[in-house]
């Protein structure tokens, strides 16, 4: 069953996607999906291989990732943040068998090309002259057959892998071989009242799991998809007013920027057809949903989740003034557990690792070590702890794992110290989350300089600005005399984040 040819022949001429002034109908995605696929056909791609797109959002990166369904190959979204070293590794972890990379991405492809092991096909997605050794997809799009290609027979959402940083590090991709079944899709679209008559926003990078699911749910509806290439907080209300735009999917800085909008600005423009608005991938401040409620109206839903595991608990919109700080109950289908350290479970009141077992949990590639350690009885924990209320309502307050959540995105602290820690002043170094009013934790590093050596805090910074994404870099650095270590050299982060958090009545 192919979702997107079943809309195509039921109303060809609805629109699917609208970037800018372009509009994409859905016959015209199908039509233009199946030549993706055999694109990639004609560059010796099978079912199961990898494809790897670094795009802005873009008509163009939903065609490819359309065609890689078809054709039953997986789609790898890769941040388009990433560079040198960083952005080789994945390309090689996931055995990439094709690149496709935006306009804005192809010059840091070409960068680490040197770097790649797996000799991928090089795709651009730019309207323009590509570098020697690169293909043009638009002139192999145009070149290929518009029918579709024989089907691999999968229900479902079709194969992915999306890459989530690992606590020593490296990045490991969560891999769905099969995507997701129907009947999950399905229930969420219930779940979360999506219709075939939802215009949705997809506002944040479609590298991350939750903006391009519910983006791909919108599709799944038979409904149409706004794109917004990279987020501003002024165009996205002139897009809800003139596309009457009804749904979207943003963390929780995307709509602080909306509200800290002034209110001249914000008045610009008519909001009424906002009837769903889902924030997840950080806590969301009570303030700050408060102030989305006066805005929008009863229309937030929060949710709880991870890559490797989906949604797992959902707040509706009715309970989120009325539970402050939940992020809600278990979805249906979806079974969690609260475990002490040694796996008992604990009361209701009393903080416990989360472990979820639903039909959504990913492995992660080519890593069953990793795998074996994220799972105990069929139930997968990615690190976070939380407590429950009597109600059976989830409060996330902790994370055993060491992740840095700023601004919804993931940020794995020995990324970072193992940058700070090539400078040749530091002797030693942690790297912590501390609070941040307005990217809800700020990357902070605390640094022991060897004997003799000087730094300042902006050199230290711009180090790692120059070696590691810009988002991963710390945004202040405290220099100490020592760091608090265990016997077995482990750092005792909580112990180092304890003065940074006491005031700020959250741990997260």
């Amino acid at each position: 069953m192919d979702i997107l040819s079943a809309h195509a022949t039921a109303h060809p001429d609805k629109p699917a996607l609208v970037c800018g002034d372009d509009v994409l109908t859905y016959a015209a995605l199908e039509e233009r999906a199946c030549r993706a696929a055999n694109v990639f056909l004609d560059l010796g791609l099978r079912a199961g291989d990898r494809v790897a797109t670094i795009s802005f959002n873009s008509i163009a990166s939903f065609e490819v990732s359309s065609g890689l369904r078809k054709l039953g190959a997986v789609g790898v979204p890769v941040n388009f943040r990433l560079r040198g070293e960083e952005l080789a590794y994945v390309l090689n972890d996931s055995g990439a068998a094709a690149v496709c990379a935006g306009p804005e991405s192809v010059p840091h492809v070409e960068a680490v090309r040197p770097l790649l092991t797996k000799n991928p096909a090089l795709l651009s997605l730019a309207d323009a002259p590509a570098p020697a050794g690169w293909l043009r997809m638009d002139e192999r799009m145009r070149a290929a057959s518009p029918l579709a290609p024989a089907s691999p027979n999968e229900v479902g959402t079709g194969a992915t892998m999306i890459y989530t940083s690992g606590t020593t590090g490296h990045p490991k991709g969560a891999y769905r071989p099969q995507g997701l079944p129907l009947e999950q899709v399905l229930h969420t679209i219930e779940l979360f009242t999506l219709r075939a008559d939802d215009v949705h926003l997809m506002a944040g990078p479609g590298y991350h799991s939750a903006v391009g699911f519910f983006a791909s749910l919108t599709l799944a509806c038979g409904a149409t998809v706004v794109i917004m290439p990279r987020f501003e907080p002024e165009l996205a209300l002139q897009l809800i007013e003139r596309h009457r735009v009804t749904t979207t999917f943003m963390a929780p800085i995307l709509l602080q920027r909306i509200v800290d909008l002034p209110p001249e600005v914000q008045g610009r423009y008519g909001l009424s057809s906002m009837r769903v608005i889902v924030v997840a991938a950080a806590p969301c401040p009570f303030w700050l949903k408060q102030r989305v409620q006066e805005r929008f109206g009863e229309v937030l839903w929060e949710f709880y989740g991870a890559t490797e595991t989906g949604i797992n608990t959902v707040l509706r919109p009715e309970e989120q003034l009325r539970k402050p700080g939940s992020v809600g109950r278990a979805a249906p289908g979806h079974e969690i557990l609260l475990l002490d350290d040694e796996g008992r479970p604990v009361p209701d009141g009393q903080p416990g690792e989360v472990w979820v077992k639903n039909a959504w949990l990913a492995t992660y590639y080519n890593r069953p070590d990793a795998t074996a350690r994220a799972m105990r009885d069929g139930y997968l924990s990615v690190g976070d702890v939380a407590y429950r209320d009597a109600d059976g309502y989830y409060y996330i307050c902790d994370r055993k794992v060491d992740m840095i959540i700023s601004g919804g995105v993931n940020i794995y602290p020995a990324e970072v110290e193992s940058c700070l820690g090539g400078h040749p002043a530091v002797a030693d170094v942690a790297v912590i989350g501390v609070p941040d009013d307005r990217w809800g934790e700020a990357v902070k590093a605390l640094v022991v300089l060897r004997p003799g050596a000087a730094a300042t805090e902006e050199e230290l910074i711009d180090w790692c600005r120059r070696r590691i994404a810009d988002y991963k870099r710390p945004r202040s650095v405290d220099f100490v005399d020592a760091l608090p270590r265990d016997q077995a050299g482990k750092l005792l982060k909580r112990q180092i984040r304890e003065r940074y958090w006491a005031d700020a009545g959250r741990w997260i």
